[in-house]
C-alpha cells in the first residue's frame, strides 16, 4: 500500500477485512508510524489486536487512535477533522467500513442521490488528505449481490464512487476451504493485470498460504 494512496477492500461479511484492517494498523505502528482507525462498524477488538499483536501490543495499542461514529454524519465529521490529527507521524487511516452507516440511511426518506454525493466528498477528501500527507488511506467496504446472465456477483456498495476515488483495490473472496481466502488485486497503478494469492486468517492474523 503506497503513501499518498486511496486502496479499497471489499468483500462478503467475516471474509477478513476488519482483519486485514487491524493488522495494516499494527504494522505501521511497529514501522514507527501513529495510525487512526475509523470504526464505523463497531467490529474494532481489542482482544482481536492483542492477538494479532501479541508480542508488542503495549507498544502497539498506544500508537493507535480509535474513533468510532453513530451516524453517517458523524463519519464525515471524523474526515473532515482528520487533518486536526494528522501529524508528520501517522501513516495510516483506516476506516471500517465506509459504506456501513452509508447503507444504514438508505432505508430513510433521505434521498440516494444526496447520500452518494456525501460518500463521493468523503472519498474525495480521504484522496486529497493520502496525497497531500502521504498517509495511505485503507477503506473497507461492504458488498452487495449483482445478477448478470444469470451469474450471481458481488461488488462493493456504491461501486462506481469508491472505484472512481480508489487508487488500489482490494477483493478479498471466501473459498471452500475454512479461514481461506482468495485476494484478488483488481486494481493498481503499477499493474496493468489483475493478479491474486491466497491468505490464511488465523488467530495471528493475516497470513500466506500456500495451497
Amino acid at each position: 500500500m503506497p503513501f499518498g494512496e486511496v486502496c479499497l477492500v471489499y468483500g462478503e461479511a467475516e471474509v477478513g477485512k476488519t482483519c486485514l484492517a487491524i493488522q495494516c494498523a499494527a504494522n505501521a505502528t511497529r514501522m514507527g508510524y501513529k495510525a487512526i482507525f475509523i470504526d464505523s462498524d463497531s467490529t474494532f477488538s481489542t482482544r482481536r489486536l492483542s492477538q494479532i499483536a501479541y508480542k508488542d501490543v503495549d507498544e502497539v495499542a498506544p500508537q493507535i487512535t480509535l474513533v468510532k461514529p453513530r451516524s453517517f454524519e458523524e463519519q464525515a465529521l471524523a474526515i473532515d477533522r482528520l487533518d486536526e490529527y494528522l501529524t508528520k507521524s501517522v501513516g495510516l487511516v483506516a476506516i471500517d467500513t465506509i459504506t456501513s452507516l452509508y447503507r444504514c440511511e438508505l432505508g430513510e426518506q433521505q434521498a440516494t442521490f444526496t447520500l452518494n454525493r456525501e460518500l463521493g466528498r468523503q472519498m474525495a477528501s480521504l484522496a486529497e488528505i493520502a496525497k497531500t500527507r502521504r498517509v495511505v488511506a485503507l477503506v473497507n467496504s461492504q458488498v452487495r449481490s449483482v445478477f448478470l446472465e444469470g451469474v450471481v456477483s458481488v461488488e462493493p456498495v456504491a461501486t462506481r464512487v469508491l472505484r472512481f476515488w480508489a487508487d488500489i483495490v482490494l477483493n478479498l473472496k471466501p473459498t471452500e476451504r475454512r479461514n481461506v481466502l482468495r485476494a484478488v488485486l483488481e486494481k493498481h497503478p503499477e499493474r496493468k493485470q489483475p493478479s491474486s494469492c491466497y491468505l490464511a486468517i488465523e488467530e495471528g492474523g493475516v497470513c500466506d498460504c500456500y495451497r
